[in-house]
Protein backbone atom coordinates (compact mmCIF):
# COMPACT_ATOMS: atom_id res chain seq x y z
CA UNK A 1 0.00 0.00 0.00
CA UNK A 2 2.89 2.38 0.71
CA UNK A 3 4.09 2.08 -2.89
CA UNK A 4 0.77 3.37 -4.27
CA UNK A 5 0.66 6.08 -1.58
CA UNK A 6 4.13 7.25 -2.71
CA UNK A 7 3.06 7.22 -6.39
CA UNK A 8 -0.09 9.23 -5.62
CA UNK A 9 1.93 11.72 -3.55
CA UNK A 10 4.42 12.28 -6.34
CA UNK A 11 1.76 12.55 -9.08
CA UNK A 12 -0.45 14.97 -7.14
CA UNK A 13 2.48 17.19 -6.20
CA UNK A 14 3.87 17.20 -9.78
CA UNK A 15 0.45 17.96 -11.34
CA UNK A 16 -0.26 20.75 -8.85
CA UNK A 17 3.17 22.30 -9.35
CA UNK A 18 2.90 22.03 -13.15
CA UNK A 19 -0.25 24.17 -12.89
CA UNK A 20 1.56 26.57 -10.52
CA UNK A 21 -1.18 26.15 -7.93
CA UNK A 22 -0.58 26.81 -4.28
CA UNK A 23 -1.69 24.26 -1.72
CA UNK A 24 -4.58 26.59 -0.86
CA UNK A 25 -5.66 26.81 -4.50
CA UNK A 26 -5.52 23.01 -4.83
CA UNK A 27 -7.58 22.66 -1.68
CA UNK A 28 -10.17 25.13 -2.94
CA UNK A 29 -10.46 23.48 -6.37
CA UNK A 30 -10.79 19.96 -4.92
CA UNK A 31 -13.04 20.77 -1.97
CA UNK A 32 -10.49 19.24 0.40
CA UNK A 33 -8.63 20.89 3.25
CA UNK A 34 -5.11 22.24 2.81
CA UNK A 35 -3.99 19.80 5.48
CA UNK A 36 -5.45 16.85 3.51
CA UNK A 37 -3.55 17.96 0.39
CA UNK A 38 -0.31 18.28 2.37
CA UNK A 39 -0.77 14.80 3.89
CA UNK A 40 -1.44 13.29 0.45
CA UNK A 41 1.55 15.02 -1.15
CA UNK A 42 3.80 13.86 1.68
CA UNK A 43 2.49 10.25 1.46
CA UNK A 44 1.24 10.48 5.05
CA UNK A 45 -2.32 9.58 4.10
CA UNK A 46 -4.00 6.76 2.20
CA UNK A 47 -6.78 8.65 0.38
CA UNK A 48 -10.03 6.84 -0.43
CA UNK A 49 -11.51 6.64 -3.93
CA UNK A 50 -13.81 9.64 -3.39
CA UNK A 51 -10.87 11.81 -2.34
CA UNK A 52 -8.81 10.64 -5.32
CA UNK A 53 -11.68 11.44 -7.68
CA UNK A 54 -11.98 14.96 -6.22
CA UNK A 55 -8.27 15.49 -6.79
CA UNK A 56 -8.25 14.05 -10.32
CA UNK A 57 -11.31 16.14 -11.27
CA UNK A 58 -9.71 19.30 -9.86
CA UNK A 59 -6.51 18.61 -11.80
CA UNK A 60 -8.39 17.72 -14.99
CA UNK A 61 -6.68 14.35 -15.18
CA UNK A 62 -8.11 10.87 -14.92
CA UNK A 63 -7.81 8.62 -11.92
CA UNK A 64 -5.65 6.12 -13.86
CA UNK A 65 -3.02 8.80 -14.50
CA UNK A 66 -3.17 9.94 -10.87
CA UNK A 67 -2.19 6.45 -9.64
CA UNK A 68 0.11 5.48 -12.55
CA UNK A 69 3.81 4.84 -12.32
CA UNK A 70 5.83 7.29 -14.42
CA UNK A 71 6.52 6.36 -18.05
CA UNK A 72 4.67 3.07 -18.36
CA UNK A 73 5.75 0.83 -21.25
CA UNK A 74 3.65 0.77 -24.45
CA UNK A 75 2.07 -2.54 -23.45
CA UNK A 76 1.55 -2.72 -19.74
CA UNK A 77 0.52 -6.01 -18.15
CA UNK A 78 -1.05 -5.84 -14.72
CA UNK A 79 -1.13 -9.27 -13.10
CA UNK A 80 -4.01 -10.41 -10.93
CA UNK A 81 -3.90 -8.60 -7.60
CA UNK A 82 -1.07 -6.30 -8.69
CA UNK A 83 -2.98 -3.14 -9.66
CA UNK A 84 -3.33 -0.31 -7.18
CA UNK A 85 -5.78 -1.41 -4.45
CA UNK A 86 -7.94 1.67 -4.01
CA UNK A 87 -10.79 0.19 -1.95
CA UNK A 88 -10.66 -2.15 1.03
CA UNK A 89 -13.85 -3.56 2.54
CA UNK A 90 -14.33 -4.21 6.25
CA UNK A 91 -14.45 -8.00 5.70
CA UNK A 92 -11.50 -8.34 3.30
CA UNK A 93 -13.07 -7.21 0.04
CA UNK A 94 -10.98 -5.13 -2.33
CA UNK A 95 -10.99 -3.26 -5.61
CA UNK A 96 -7.99 -3.01 -7.90
CA UNK A 97 -7.66 -0.42 -10.66
CA UNK A 98 -6.26 -2.71 -13.35
CA UNK A 99 -5.94 -0.42 -16.37
CA UNK A 100 -6.87 3.00 -17.62
CA UNK A 101 -6.57 5.62 -20.30
CA UNK A 102 -5.62 9.26 -19.96
CA UNK A 103 -7.65 12.41 -20.74
CA UNK A 104 -9.56 13.63 -22.52
CA UNK A 105 -11.59 10.38 -22.49
CA UNK A 106 -10.62 8.72 -19.23
CA UNK A 107 -11.34 5.01 -19.00
CA UNK A 108 -10.88 2.94 -15.85
CA UNK A 109 -11.02 -0.87 -15.62
CA UNK A 110 -11.61 -2.27 -12.13
CA UNK A 111 -11.52 -5.76 -10.58
CA UNK A 112 -13.81 -5.92 -7.51
CA UNK A 113 -14.29 -8.59 -4.83
CA UNK A 114 -16.87 -7.99 -2.10
CA UNK A 115 -17.57 -10.22 0.86
CA UNK A 116 -20.96 -10.55 2.59
CA UNK A 117 -22.09 -7.32 4.23
CA UNK A 118 -19.79 -5.16 2.11
CA UNK A 119 -20.88 -2.36 -0.11
CA UNK A 120 -19.43 0.71 -1.76
CA UNK A 121 -21.26 3.97 -2.33
CA UNK A 122 -19.90 6.11 -5.13
CA UNK A 123 -20.42 9.81 -5.43
CA UNK A 124 -21.71 11.17 -8.70
CA UNK A 125 -18.90 11.45 -11.26
CA UNK A 126 -18.59 14.25 -13.80
CA UNK A 127 -21.47 14.79 -16.25
CA UNK A 128 -21.56 12.23 -19.04
CA UNK A 129 -19.79 9.45 -17.11
CA UNK A 130 -20.94 5.94 -18.03
CA UNK A 131 -20.22 2.80 -16.00
CA UNK A 132 -20.39 -0.82 -17.17
CA UNK A 133 -20.52 -3.65 -14.64
CA UNK A 134 -20.23 -7.42 -15.35
CA UNK A 135 -20.88 -9.88 -12.52
CA UNK A 136 -18.41 -12.78 -12.57
CA UNK A 137 -19.56 -14.61 -9.43
CA UNK A 138 -21.98 -14.06 -6.56
CA UNK A 139 -24.79 -11.56 -6.66
CA UNK A 140 -24.59 -7.77 -6.70
CA UNK A 141 -27.31 -5.30 -5.76
CA UNK A 142 -26.87 -2.02 -7.63
CA UNK A 143 -28.62 1.21 -6.65
CA UNK A 144 -28.44 4.01 -9.22
CA UNK A 145 -30.43 7.11 -8.34
CA UNK A 146 -33.92 5.73 -7.58
CA UNK A 147 -33.39 2.47 -9.51
CA UNK A 148 -32.64 -0.83 -7.71
CA UNK A 149 -31.18 -3.79 -9.65
CA UNK A 150 -30.17 -7.33 -8.64
CA UNK A 151 -27.48 -8.88 -10.83
CA UNK A 152 -26.40 -12.54 -11.05
CA UNK A 153 -23.30 -14.14 -12.60
CA UNK A 154 -23.05 -13.25 -16.29
CA UNK A 155 -25.38 -10.25 -15.95
CA UNK A 156 -24.10 -6.91 -17.20
CA UNK A 157 -25.46 -3.40 -16.81
CA UNK A 158 -24.58 0.03 -18.21
CA UNK A 159 -25.61 3.10 -16.27
CA UNK A 160 -25.05 6.79 -15.87
CA UNK A 161 -22.27 7.28 -13.33
CA UNK A 162 -23.03 10.97 -12.93
CA UNK A 163 -25.50 10.21 -10.14
CA UNK A 164 -24.93 8.57 -6.75
CA UNK A 165 -24.67 4.78 -6.94
CA UNK A 166 -24.00 1.83 -4.62
CA UNK A 167 -22.74 -1.71 -5.22
CA UNK A 168 -23.48 -4.33 -2.53
CA UNK A 169 -22.83 -8.07 -2.14
CA UNK A 170 -26.18 -9.86 -1.69
CA UNK A 171 -24.86 -13.37 -2.43
CA UNK A 172 -26.42 -16.38 -0.77
CA UNK A 173 -25.26 -18.34 1.22
CA UNK A 174 -22.82 -15.62 2.06
CA UNK A 175 -20.02 -16.12 -0.43
CA UNK A 176 -17.90 -13.47 -2.09
CA UNK A 177 -19.12 -11.56 -5.12
CA UNK A 178 -16.75 -10.63 -7.91
CA UNK A 179 -17.31 -8.17 -10.74
CA UNK A 180 -15.47 -6.06 -13.27
CA UNK A 181 -16.32 -2.42 -13.69
CA UNK A 182 -15.38 0.05 -16.38
CA UNK A 183 -15.85 3.78 -15.94
CA UNK A 184 -15.74 6.13 -18.93
CA UNK A 185 -15.43 9.86 -18.20
CA UNK A 186 -15.47 11.71 -21.52
CA UNK A 187 -13.92 15.12 -21.98
CA UNK A 188 -11.92 15.31 -18.74
CA UNK A 189 -9.89 18.50 -18.57
CA UNK A 190 -11.43 20.08 -21.67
Amino acid sequence: MQDITDVIASNVRAARQARRWTLDEMASRSGLSRRAIVQIEQAQSNPNVSTLLRISDALGMGLPKLVALPDPPRARVVRAGQGPRLWQGPHGGHAFLMAGAEPPNVLELWDWTMFPGESHSGEAHTAGTVEHLLVISGEIHLSVGDQELDLAPGDAVSFSGDQPHTYANVSAPGGPARFTLSVLQPGVGL
